[in-house]
């Protein structure tokens, strides 16, 4: 049962980092657990939104989140800034800078018949396509599913990561393994709140091979939020106790505040978001956003836990706005 329709407004910026990923190519649908009409219905419901290229696209029937696909692969780090702003419990905020090289992107929405639903961003190099293709009818785009870089489900959890070069994970041999990008598809499928995606964390191993370490930020519309990082091999936890969170790519568990603010994308955050008490406009949300983006951002979301309504930015052209909404079912 959906608690929201979602509503996204996409807002356009662009992206020129440094460094290239090397995506592994994608079989043609390996995740898709669709009969031939769910399937011909989700490669129909692809729309381009503009010429980032920008699509949205509605998955319909079910998917493996255990079946073997693609995996993010990395030369260089993901340079991510993300925050939770949940000091106005009436209007908690997610959100999220995806800094990387100038892809191809997707809106998801995806409704799976034993999971909630959700919306999430994919990164559409990581199936395969290059901004020159065309993806229509393109059974690769059936593994989007398993590859949300961030998101928000229907119970006003939210999740995203960025890159933590000093991560390191030891593998429990009692514990099921899972890709650092796949963990947040069971987080969005099968988790309520902050404390139910941190379980799914604690009973998995995650696999950092071919891309960069990360580290994750998570958020619930009752105002939870926590910190997952991997340190010296074992993972740790850091709950919120302030009406804010912030998080970019250098480790926070057991690092105090002042050291912190070293690093200046989360000085610029953590100094706006204390100042007001966590609390953020839709609007100054996304200008907080911009505040931190860099030459390669290559989209800025921000995810209304209370509401479903999600902001878009791509290409940094963040007059330009599109909406839409899911129906609620």
């Amino acid at each position: 049962m959906r608690r929201f329709g979602f509503v996204l407004l996409l807002v356009l910026a662009s992206c020129t980092p440094a460094g290239s990923p090397s995506p592994s190519p994608s079989a043609a649908g390996t995740a898709s657990r669709q009969s031939a009409a769910e399937a011909e219905a989700t490669l129909a419901s692809l729309r381009r939104v503009d010429d980032l290229p920008l699509y949205e696209m509605t998955y319909t029937g079910d998917y493996e989140t255990a079946a073997p696909g693609p995996a993010p692969t990395a030369a260089a780090p993901f340079g991510c800034s993300l925050f939770a702003a949940l000091g106005d419990r009436s209007r908690p905020v997610f959100g999220r800078n995806f800094d990387w090289d100038p892809n191809p992107a997707l809106v998801l929405r995806a409704d799976p018949p034993d999971g909630h639903a959700s919306i999430s961003l994919v990164d559409l190099r990581y199936l395969g396509f290059s901004a020159a293709d065309d993806p229509r009818g393109d059974r690769r785009l059936l593994d989007a599913p398993l590859l949300p870089f961030d998101g928000l489900n229907e119970r006003g959890l939210a999740v995203g990561m960025a890159a933590d070069e000093s991560a390191h994970s030891v593998p429990d041999p009692a514990k099921p393994t899972v890709g650092s990008v796949r963990i947040l598809r069971l987080v969005l499928d099968q988790a309520a709140t902050v404390d139910e995606a941190l379980a799914i964390f604690a009973r998995h191993n995650l696999d950092f091979t071919g891309g960069p370490p990360l580290h994750y930020l998570l958020a619930d519309a009752s105002g939870a939020s926590a910190l997952v990082e991997y340190t010296d091999g074992h993972q740790r936890v850091e709950r919120g106790t302030a009406p804010w969170r912030a998080l970019t790519n250098v480790p926070l568990a057991g690092v105090g505040e002042q050291e912190r603010r070293h690093d200046r994308r989360y000085r610029v955050l953590a100094d706006a978001l204390s100042a007001s008490g966590g609390t953020v406009t839709e609007a100054g949300a996304m200008d907080l956003l911009r505040s931190v983006a860099q030459p390669h951002t290559r989209w800025s979301v921000t995810y209304d836990l209370a509401t479903g309504q999600v902001r878009v930015v791509a290409g940094q052209r963040w007059q330009t706005v599109y909406g839409f909404r899911q129906p609620v079912g």
